[in-house]
């Protein structure tokens, strides 16, 4: 089967991300405080970061930034644990869940109502962003908050699936679930298997929301 190839200028301007269509969503943030799980590419088409972005919704309170590995500038090491601090710009609170903990703990959300996810992923199984997402959906579950994942698009397409499935006995944080190294899923549609699987710990079900991204195709690449 042959794949056609979009360069990531094309790409580009075909897709819209899920942070460009959150204006579609407002009534799920309005009145509500935002905890956002992110780092360094979490723009929406415009150029904007994601904390600007919720940051001039009317009515709408961020109150908290959570890192994944390599930090929320992305500037970190592989594998080197991170601690918590503060975003100077933003004079916000930055949780690590690459550092004492993975997973969110209840004081971290104890002033959030609504966790989101907006990480751009690699479409690899062992890519430890997934995880995160996974671990914090548990997490959002666990302490009655609503999780909400804005989609992006898996840049080595969507359509070719490759790999050996991993074992159970073999999961880790490079690889939690049975999915195959190339899983050819976006972030988005990756959440709602991990819920409705049952894969999440204990068959617990986040209160699950996935804004989606306009233009992407699976046959598209390389798009950032």
């Amino acid at each position: 089967m042959l794949v056609s190839i979009v360069s990531a200028s094309s790409c580009r301007a075909l897709v819209k991300p899920g942070l460009d269509n959150i204006a579609s969503y407002k009534h799920l943030f309005e009145g509500k405080r935002i905890g956002i799980i992110t780092n360094h590419t979490a723009y929406n088409s415009d150029g904007q970061y994601i904390v600007d972005v919720f940051r001039n919704m009317d009515n709408v309170t961020v109150a908290a930034l959570f890192s994944p590995e390599h930090g929320i500038y992305g500037a970190e090491e592989d594998g080197k644990r991170i601690d918590s601090g503060t975003e100077p710009a933003y004079d916000l609170p930055i949780y690590s869940l690459y550092g004492e903990t993975l997973k969110p703990t209840p004081e971290m959300l104890q002033k959030v109502d609504i966790l989101v996810f907006d990480i751009q992923d690699i479409g690899a199984r062992f890519y430890t962003y997934i995880y995160t997402m996974s671990l914090a959906m548990e997490a959002a579950a666990e302490c009655g908050k609503r999780f909400v994942v804005l989609d992006r698009p898996n840049p080595i397409n969507g359509l070719q699936v490759e790999g050996n499935i991993l074992e159970g006995e073999f999961a880790s944080f490079v690889g939690l679930y049975p999915v195959p190294v190339r899983h050819g899923m976006t972030v988005g549609e990756l959440a709602r298997m991990f819920n409705e699987q049952g894969w999440l710990a204990n068959r617990r079900r986040a209160d699950l929301v996935v804004i989606p991204m306009k233009g992407w195709r699976r046959r598209l690449w390389l798009c950032p």
